[in-house]
């Protein structure tokens, strides 16, 4: 039984990468070391980059459209789902926020964030049409990249 189509995942990615660049800023804004600045900037340009790439697939995708009661509703539906359940969302931003006090924490807290995400894209491939994968694997290969930029950096500031 299948609950998404490939251009809702996709929807769902645009999401994260606007919640994914919120936090880069933020993480911009705490972290001392000016080579961690820039860092986080990088990764913030990247996530507009990836929101960007994401919204070129998604206007190319065939839309998934659910019986709905009002207009929007199915997609605000997604959006509300993100930003409850996914990833990057506001409460679990404030709560952990809290513990984010520098380089490190915030970059222990970013690759948790695109763990999380490549897991996500993963299980979600399932409730896709197996002609719409190549889509979902995009997506998981801009998150394996910010994982490792985050995975090198930790490495440097662990030292």
């Amino acid at each position: 039984m299948r609950v998404f189509e490939a251009s809702d995942i996709v929807e769902i990615a645009i999401r994260i990468e606007e919640n994914g660049t919120n936090f880069y800023k933020f993480a911009e804004q705490i972290a001392k070391q000016e080579e961690a600045k820039k860092l986080f900037a990088d990764l913030a340009k990247a996530e507009v980059a990836h929101k960007k790439t994401f919204e070129g697939i998604f206007a190319k995708m065939e839309k998934y459209s659910p019986p709905e009661s009002f207009a929007g509703e199915y997609s605000s539906y997604l959006r509300d789902y993100v930003d409850s359940n996914i990833i990057f969302t506001k409460e679990v931003l404030d709560k952990e926020l809290t513990k984010v006090k520098d380089t490190l924490s915030a970059i222990d807290f970013a690759i948790r964030r695109e763990l999380d995400s490549i897991l996500y894209y993963h299980e979600i491939k399932r409730f896709v049409p197996t002609t719409q994968h190549a889509a979902i694997d995009q997506i998981i290969d801009e998150e394996r990249k910010h994982f490792s930029c985050l995975s090198e950096a930790k490495k440097r500031y662990s030292a």
